[in-house]
C-alpha cells in the first residue's frame, strides 16, 4: 500500500500505482530527467514484488538500445553526505544579481546607484518555481547564476517560504497552504526545489537557502498563554506543522552537496528577552533534528529578515545608568530586553545556538536591506541625561515607535551593503528582502495569493499587545506583501546608511 508519494500525484486501485506528472514536471525538455517515488507498507509475513513497469502505457523491460558512449552507473539509496561545502559560502564569492528586481530598481529615478546589488529569490509560493507574471522560475534564476558565476564562485540567495498556515501571527504574508497540508508542502514544493537544485547544471553554485522565515518562533512568542497569542500559532504550535515542514525541508535540501541552508532567528525586538531567546534556539535544533534531518543539515541563522532593526547603536547600552535608572530596566524602548541591536543579537544567538547543540562552527547573517535609518533625523551623539527615555530615545538610530513594528516603516532607509565576513562569527550582510517590494498592503486587496489585509500595514492602526498598543508607523497607499512599492524605494533610497 502506498503510504507517501513524492513528484507525483499518487493512486493506488488494488496492486497497481500510477504515478501522474505535476505542472512543474509534465513537460520535459530534450535531454531533461525528473525523479519521482513512493513509500509503501504491508501486512503479513511476505511481500509479493512488484512485476511490471510502465511509462506512458509502454512496458519498461530495463533494456536500452547500445550507445557508443560510456555510462555511468549510479545506485540509489541514501543521498551522498554533503562533504564539499566550505565554511563561510560568502567568502571569495561573487553574489548572484536578481535581473528581474533589478530592473525594477534601474527604472526608479537614482535606482541605478543600487540596481547592481545582490538580493534573495522568494520562493513564496508553488507557483514560483516555474515562475509567476514579471518573475522568473527556479531554474531560470540558476541557470543566469550559471552565466554570471562565469566558472568562479557565486552564491545565489533562494528563501523558502511556503509552510502551511504560513506566518501564524500575522496577515499580510499568510500564504497558500492551510494549516493542514503539509503533504502538498512537501510534495508540490519542496521536492520539485531539491529536484531542481540537485541538477549538475548547479553543482558549481553556493546555493544560500533560507529556510521558512516568521515561522518557528511564533511557536515561542505568539501561542498561549501569552498575551500575543493568535488562535492561527495555537493550531501550529498544536499540529506541530512548522516542525515538520521545517525537518523536512533541511532534509530534502541539505542532501544536495552545495546547498548551505540558514534558519530565521528573527531579530532583537522580537526574541531578545531571556524568556524567548533560549526556548527559541532549543526549538530550531527540535526542527533541525526533525523528519530525518540532523543537525548537520544547519549551516547558520539569519537575523532581521526582512526586518528594519538596526545594525549598531553606539549612543547607549543596557548597562548605562541616568540618575539612577538603568536603561534596560526603565528605558521603554528597551523594555528588559539584552539586545539593543542586529549586530550584538546575532552573535549571542550564535553562542546559544551552538550551546543548544548545533555545531560549533556555525555562521550568521544579517539582513541589512531596510535597518540604515539615514537622513536628517538620524541622531549624531546620546539624548539628554535628564532619564533614561530621553536619553535613549534622543540617541537611539532605530527611530520607529516601537520595535514590534515590522511593516513598511516609515523613515526606514538602505542599509550597509551587502558583504562577506563583516564581523566575527557573522557570514555577511545580505540584503534577503529586495528593497521597494512591500511588506504588506495599507488596505484590504482581493487577490489570488492567499495574502490577507493586516492591520499593521494601515498607518491608522493604533495597535496591539504585539506592539505595544502603538501606532503602526507604516507607509500608506501600499500595494500587497512583494509587490512593488515606488515611494518606499525612494524613501529607503533617500535614507540609506551609508548614503547612496
Amino acid at each position: 500500500k502506498v503510504t507517501q508519494g513524492w513528484s507525483a500525484t499518487w493512486s493506488q486501485s488494488g496492486a497497481n500505482v500510477t504515478a501522474a506528472s505535476m505542472s512543474w514536471n509534465g513537460n520535459l525538455g530534450t535531454g531533461a530527467s525528473t525523479e519521482i517515488g513512493f513509500n509503501g507498507s504491508y501486512t503479513g509475513s511476505t511481500n509479493v514484488d512488484p512485476s511490471s513497469f510502465s511509462l506512458n502505457g509502454t512496458v519498461c523491460t530495463g533494456q536500452q538500445p547500445p550507445t557508443s558512449t560510456t555510462t555511468t552507473t549510479t545506485t540509489t539509496g541514501n543521498p551522498p553526505n554533503p562533504g564539499n561545502r566550505v565554511d563561510n559560502p560568502y567568502a571569495g564569492a561573487k553574489v548572484y544579481v536578481n535581473a528581474d528586481w533589478s530592473a525594477k530598481a534601474n527604472a526608479e529615478p537614482g535606482g541605478s546607484r543600487v540596481a547592481n546589488q545582490p538580493t534573495g529569490v522568494w520562493m513564496d509560493r508553488i507557483a514560483a518555481i516555474n515562475g509567476t507574471t514579471g518573475a522568473r522560475g527556479l531554474a531560470a534564476h540558476l541557470d543566469d547564476a550559471v552565466r554570471q558565476a562565469a566558472g568562479s564562485p557565486l552564491v545565489i540567495q533562494l528563501v523558502i517560504y511556503n509552510l502551511p498556515g504560513r506566518d501564524c501571527s500575522a496577515l499580510a504574508s499568510n500564504g497558500e497552504l492551510k494549516a493542514t497540508e503539509i503533504d502538498r508542502y512537501k510534495t508540490e514544493y519542496i521536492d520539485p526545489i531539491a529536484a531542481i537544485l540537485a541538477r549538475p547544471a548547479y553543482k558549481d553554485l553556493r546555493i544560500v537557502t533560507v529556510v521558512e522565515i516568521d515561522s518557528l518562533p511564533n511557536l515561542i512568542t505568539n501561542v498561549t498563554p501569552r498575551p500575543t497569542y493568535t488562535p492561527q500559532c495555537d493550531v501550529m504550535k498544536a499540529n506541530g506543522n512548522y516542525i515538520t515542514g521545517v525537518g523536512y525541508a533541511l532534509a530534502k535540501l541539505g542532501a544536495v552537496p552545495n546547498v548551505y541552508n540558514y534558519l530565521d532567528v528573527g531579530h532583537h525586538g522580537w526574541l531578545g528577552w531571556d524568556d524567548n531567546f533560549g526556548p527559541t534556539a532549543e526549538l530550531l535544533y527540535q526542527a533541525a533534528t526533525a523528519q530525518g534531518s540532523t543537525k548537520a543539515n544547519v549551516h547558520g541563522f539569519i537575523a532581521n529578515t526582512a526586518n528594519y532593526g538596526i545594525l549598531k547603536e553606539p549612543y547607549f547600552k543596557i548597562d548605562d545608568n541616568i540618575n539612577g535608572e538603568v536603561v534596560r530596566e526603565k528605558a521603554k524602548w528597551v523594555d528588559w530586553n539584552r539586545y539593543i541591536d542586529e549586530l550584538g543579537y546575532a552573535q549571542a544567538f550564535r553562542q546559544r545556538a551552538v550551546q543548544a547543540g548545533f555545531d560549533a562552527n556555525v555562521g550568521m547573517l544579517i539582513d541589512t536591506s531596510r535597518n540604515g535609518w539615514g537622513g536628517a533625523a538620524r541622531p549624531t551623539g546620546p539624548g539628554p541625561r535628564t532619564s533614561a527615555d530621553a536619553y535613549v530615545n534622543g540617541g537611539r538610530l532605530d527611530r520607529r515607535i516601537h520595535l514590534g513594528n515590522w511593516c513598511n516603516q516609515s523613515g526606514a532607509g538602505l542599509g550597509e551593503r551587502p558583504k562577506a565576513a563583516p564581523e566575527a562569527g557573522i557570514d555577511a550582510y545580505v540584503w534577503i528582502k529586495p528593497p521597494g517590494e512591500s511588506d504588506g498592503s495599507s488596505k484590504e486587496i482581493p487577490n489570488n495569493e492567499g495574502k490577507g489585509f493586516d492591520r499593521m500595514c494601515d498607518p491608522t492602526y493604533t495597535g496591539n499587545p504585539r506592539n505595544g498598543n502603538s501606532m503602526s508607523g507604516a507607509l500608506g497607499d501600499a500595494p500587497l506583501s512583494g509587490h512593488w512599492f515606488s515611494a518606499q524605494f525612494q524613501e529607503l533610497m533617500r535614507n540609506a546608511y551609508p548614503a547612496l
